[in-house]
């Protein structure tokens, strides 16, 4: 048996997006018998238990609440706990989930803790914001000695392979996709279910329903989607499920532009149920500035719903316009609302799309199949 530590800024059961996801769907997946998985994760919240057994995982957090002093101060303790870790029973790995987790992984090595160390790239930012923050700018040469050193590097999308030559890594790149959200492939709920979604949400007969469930953050475009409602007949309606940081400038936005009413906020809804809300919706809008990947997006493709986004990073991978998917210029809610006005009148085509992007997500973009991958090409090699 492997010992593997991760390192991860957030963990179950409270602070979950795309990165905090995949991790449990793989080493769910993984064998304890194969591989003994530790996560390290930051300390949120002060009611939280420091250790804890999560799936196939044992969490350790570490800081001292939601302030942003402890989140500066996580990457010393995050090394900390590792080189305990490592000195109570060895490790065999230490994984780095994203960019900015290389930085404990750093200053780990500088207090003793040699082991090999992979990195999975699923940064949703783009690459000059990641790299030339002014706050970060001064480190970079941490993250590129992170990059240099890694035994291998793991990415979700060909736009996240572009990063790692450019900070001086000359190994291995592995293209090992996200999966969709199990529950959107599975077909978990049942009609009725869905109904008192729709019932909770107060949808009418004749509404349409635009949906995103994605953190309510600049980058996801969510001010692109109630604007583009001013073009669009009153009987089109936004879920924006989820909460984020942009939640009170996105309500003070709908209710400058008069369009209050027809956008619902639903604040946090746990990842088990979020399929739910998609398949609650008729049409997935999703103009994002940047995306690594795009779970959420991937998921929407899996309930059938179709998809309409701005084909950035590495979306582009999957949502190809007129095959697979709907794709607009980001920042622009005229040519949202003339894409959607589309999809809405020729509902044939639409569901042609969505039959084959389905079909897509079952081929690339299946959990079972992404695990496989990770053990055989990721963890089989890193710590060979």
């Amino acid at each position: 048996m492997k010992r593997v530590l991760i390192f991860s800024l957030a963990y179950y059961p409270n602070f979950v997006s795309g990165a905090e996801a995949a991790l449990k769907e793989i080493t769910d997946r993984i064998s304890p018998e194969d591989i003994e998985f530790h996560v390290v994760t930051h300390l949120f919240d002060k009611d939280a238990q420091r250790e804890e057994r999560i799936g196939n995982v044992q969490v350790h957090r570490v800081g001292f609440g939601n302030a942003y002093l402890s989140k500066i101060f996580f990457v010393p303790f995050a090394a900390l706990k590792a080189r305990a870790i490592e000195r109570a029973g060895g490790l065999d790995a230490i994984w780095c989930m994203m960019t900015y987790m290389l930085f404990p992984l750093v200053l780990a090595r500088l207090i003793g803790v040699r082991v090999p160390h992979l990195l999975t790239l699923q940064d949703g930012d783009s690459y000059e914001k990641v790299f030339r923050r002014w706050f970060i700018v001064p480190f970079t040469p941490l993250l590129d000695y992170g990059f240099r050193t890694a035994s291998i590097i793991q990415v979700i999308s060909k736009y996240l392979a572009t990063w790692p030559p450019r900070r001086g890594y000359a190994g291995e790149i592995v293209l090992i996709k996200n999966g969709a959200n199990p529950n959107d492939l599975k077909q978990a709920f049942s009609q009725a279910e869905i109904d008192e979604i729709k019932k909770e949400l107060g949808k009418r007969e004749d509404d349409i329903f635009l949906v995103n469930t994605s953190r309510l953050v600049h980058q996801k475009g969510f001010d692109t989607v109630i604007e583009t409602l001013t073009h669009l007949p009153k009987n089109i309606k936004f879920v924006a499920v989820g909460d984020g940081e942009d939640e009170g400038k996105l309500k003070d936005l709908a209710k400058r532009l008069g369009v209050r009413d027809r956008v619902i906020f639903t604040g946090r809804v746990e990842r088990s149920v979020v399929t739910l809300y998609r398949k609650a919706g008729d049409i997935f809008v999703a103009p994002s500035r940047s995306e690594g990947l795009g779970n959420a997006f991937v998921s929407a493709l899996a309930s059938k719903l179709p998809l309409v986004t701005s084909g950035v990073g590495g979306i582009a991978d999957y949502a190809v316009d007129g095959e697979t998917a709907w794709i607009v210029p980001p920042d622009d809610p005229e040519a949202l609302a003339a894409k959607i006005k589309e999809v809405i009148a020729h509902p044939e085509k639409a569901r042609e799309i969505s039959e084959r992007a389905r079909a897509m997500v079952e081929r690339d973009y299946d959990w079972d199949k992404i695990a496989v991958q990770m053990q055989e090409r990721v963890f089989g090699i890193v710590y060979k």
